[in-house]
């Protein structure tokens, strides 16, 4: 059944709310409301000719493609067109309190810095007096400069400490933003380079290092083993590709591009090698035969869909990645469980 034939299992408004969020998960969309009211107009209407469209192109398990969504968005006139989910909600409320403390840091340094400039400002003012009346060299005159200097290195010696605190806090915040940049760029369902981290290896490519290209993987019928298996299985299912694909490609660049989609950057191979490398990756994934380690239920095979380009000069990552994934389609289209070059 494609993603909007569920617009005719259930009716009313609570059923279709539901099927909402279904439909908006199982296509990798955030449920912001550009991409509600596409779903919505999709689903509250199952014989339209938008519904139809969705239908005839999601039978089989397929997802619908970013041309897809963006045309189809378009037709609808919703805005804007609907977008994939990258955010990490857990690394964007870690980057604010962290962007909180840095402030914090900086403003605690501006009061530290203003106030010895201060207390220096009025020490070198009362000095300049107290050394115009060291002349007389009189009991008093010289009391006054040794009370003015004993402040003064008081003084600096507080300071002093109160620096050495704020350094090894900036110390500490500077550990935890080094962590929230790592983490920034790994998904922390798999510990892979997330989309973030591709894109950037992608731009630091340097043509010195031979041939470079891209490849984009898909699991085959993914949303069956969540329905069958739940998605605490459907978890270790992408763990399990994660690091298949990992031993596979070795120091090449392994990404979790989205949902269950797997990118590949290899760098200084051609394209015939590096879809052969692909092809024997897939087979290993394929030879595997998987069971629900809590219910002891078969799992069966579960083989992967690609697509791999070699990467052009002057190409950008989406221009590569929409070849990629074009490739990727072909594959699912004639089977399955097949690698398709280009």
């Amino acid at each position: 059944m494609g993603a909007a034939g569920v617009a005719r299992k259930a009716s009313g408004s609570e059923g279709l709310f539901h099927r909402i969020g279904a439909f908006l998960a199982e296509q990798g969309l955030s449920p912001e409301p550009g991409n509600y009211a596409f779903a919505y107009a999709v689903l509250s209407d199952p014989d339209s000719a938008l519904a139809r469209e969705v239908e005839a192109i999601t039978t089989g398990g397929f997802r619908l493609r970013r041309d897809d969504l963006e045309r189809l968005g378009l037709e609808i006139g919703t805005a804007p067109p609907p977008r994939r989910v990258d955010a990490n909600p857990v690394f964007e409320r870690q980057a604010e309190q962290l962007v909180a403390q840095t402030q914090a840091q900086v403003d605690g340094f501006a009061d530290i810095v203003r106030e010895m400039h201060n207390e220096t400002h009025g020490f070198g003012r009362d000095l300049a007096e107290s050394a115009a009346a060291i002349t007389d060299a009189t009991p008093v005159a010289v009391s006054e400069l040794s009370r003015i200097a004993g402040a003064m290195l008081a003084r600096v010696h507080d300071s002093e400490q109160r620096l050495a605190r704020a350094t090894d806090e900036t110390e500490a915040l500077r550990s935890k933003l080094a962590e929230a940049r790592t983490a920034a760029r790994r998904d922390p369902l798999t510990g892979l380079a997330n989309r973030l981290a591709l894109t950037e290896a992608f731009d630091a490519r340097s043509s010195r290092d031979g041939p470079h290209c891209l490849a984009l993987c898909d699991i085959d019928r993914f949303k069956r083993i969540n329905d069958e298996h739940g998605h605490g299985v459907g978890d270790r299912v992408l763990g399990m590709i994660a690091k298949s694909l990992s031993e596979s490609f070795g120091d090449y660049v392994v990404a979790r591009y989205g949902g269950e989609e797997f990118a590949v950057l290899l760098t200084g191979v051609k394209l015939a090698d590096a879809a052969a490398m692909l092809d024997e990756a897939r087979a290993s994934v394929g030879a595997r035969r998987l069971r629900n380690r809590d219910t002891d239920a078969p799992i069966g095979a579960v083989t992967f869909s690609a697509g791999i380009v070699a990467i052009q000069e002057g190409e950008s990552a989406e221009e590569a990645m929409d070849r990629a994934d074009r490739l990727l389609y072909t594959a699912k289209a004639q089977g399955r469980d097949r690698v398709c070059a280009g």
